[in-house]
């Protein structure tokens, strides 16, 4: 639709305030334009705002919020389809998601992404790549950018290097895509030693750069979000920032958790004798006799402080003794955090049966669904899974999103971390 046609099918009043709006580069900036989006029927206004919308530096136009049509979204360090899972199935009265692009540097995880996420999506990109090797200015504009970057140099469980390591400064590209395309939001994700590495420099340095990021900046909303509160069988902890472009005059509320908790019994039951990845862990005799008198919920050091296990079951070990060696799950309790990595004894353990969990079993954990095949070796689908968001705590995040962008009010509670509006962060 050109500006002759434009003119034609909005009043004269609302012509010259987009046209007014394009000479500052500036669509969507005042509360009359917003009103416009909201209000204004899909048929007249969503192409018209589409053509509306004024170029970046790069002559690309940028994406505007048109109630009807599915917002395009691209995923960077994708995994393997938590949060593509979630893209979905979620949904409201006026928005939807629809992928365009998504990329990974691991073979196997792309594989898995391609053939479960994009399947009923054949023209969305699914480039395996190492980020820093990527083209971000080839990259298609999207109105919604989710990246969960590496969260290696983070975790608690490790050295921590934070901003210092070989994957700490890989959040800088995220931060190179959204300067360029401007989007409507990014949902951003991390480990919860996000906080404390560097000091707590590390947070405050991301916070900032992305606050910052594109023309207008993003109202960001960052909260640690405890997965298990929202009735996610897994107790599982991630730092979550939702950015709202700052033009749009809108801010993200984190979703009253649910106060419904679901055990990991709960979760394990009745999976389909048919379902993939169901493939156990090999494991020797010794392991499984230490196993068995490890009782549910204990790990394999309170059971020897219990005196339940005889010298030669016991480990071993010097240093720092991880609670997730050889723990076995509480029935009645949600499970601890599902890891993607660790050597021996470090594979969840069932409840009563000797035994690791299979990868399936880890997969319903995360809130995969059963049909969800993971791609590659047994060790490799392990992986895949222990890096993955869940499915269902991305999904109930994703549509408190887009209440927030039809206006429409939910139960919420204050972040963590806490609300900065765009522009405003300072370190």
């Amino acid at each position: 639709m050109r500006n002759k046609e434009l003119k034609v099918r909005l009043s004269e009043t609302e012509y010259s305030h987009f046209t007014e709006a394009c000479e500052k580069d500036q669509v969507a900036t005042s509360t009359k334009a917003r009103e416009l989006i909201v209000n204004f029927s899909q048929s007249v206004l969503g192409q018209a705002v589409k053509e509306a919308a004024c170029p970046n530096e790069a002559g690309e136009k940028m994406p505007v919020l048109v109630p009807g049509r599915a917002l395009r979204v691209g995923e960077m360090f994708s995994g393997p389809g938590g949060i593509g899972t979630a893209l979905n199935r979620a949904k409201s009265k006026n928005f939807s998601f629809e992928h365009l692009w998504a990329t990974d540097w691991d073979a196997d995880t792309c594989r898995t992404y391609q053939q479960n996420v994009l399947k009923h999506s054949p023209e969305a990109l699914s480039i395996c790549k190492d980020v820093r090797e990527l083209d971000i200015d080839g990259l298609p504009i999207v109105d919604g950018f989710l990246y969960g970057f590496p969260c290696n140099d983070f975790s608690l469980v490790g050295e921590s290097k934070g901003l210092d390591g070989n994957y700490g400064g890989l959040y800088s590209y995220g931060v190179k895509y959204i300067n360029r395309a401007n989007p409507l939001f990014f949902f951003a994700e991390n480990v919860s030693g996000l906080s404390s590495a560097n000091d707590g420099k590390a947070f405050k340095v991301i916070l900032d750069a992305l606050n910052h990021a594109g023309k207008f900046g993003y109202n960001i909303t960052a909260h640690l979000y405890k997965f298990e509160e929202y009735g996610i069988p897994q107790a599982r902890h991630r730092y979550i920032m939702i950015g709202i472009r700052g033009d749009l005059g809108l801010t993200f509320k984190v979703p009253k958790p649910s106060g419904i908790q679901k055990s990991c019994s709960e979760a394990l039951a009745n999976i389909p004798p048919t379902a993939a990845n169901q493939e156990r862990t090999s494991q020797s005799k010794t392991v499984t006799q230490r196993l068995a008198l490890i009782p549910e919920g204990m790990n394999v050091w309170q059971a020897e402080e219990a005196g339940l296990l005889p010298p030669e079951l016991c480990l071993n070990v010097k240093g720092a003794r991880l609670s997730q060696i050889y723990r076995r799950l509480d029935s009645k309790k949600p499970a601890y955090t599902i890891t993607g990595s660790g050597g021996g004894g470090t594979h969840v353990y069932h409840w009563s049966e000797n035994r690791a969990l299979t990868n399936r079993e880890r997969a319903r954990l995360q809130t995969f669904p059963d049909d969800f095949v993971f791609c590659g070796s047994k060790e490799s689908v392990r992986k895949q899974i222990g890096m993955a968001v869940p499915c269902d705590g991305a999904q109930l995040i994703l549509e408190a999103l887009l209440k927030t962008f039809e206006g429409q009010d939910y139960e919420s509670v204050e972040p963590s971390v806490g609300t900065f509006e765009a522009g405003r962060f300072t370190i």
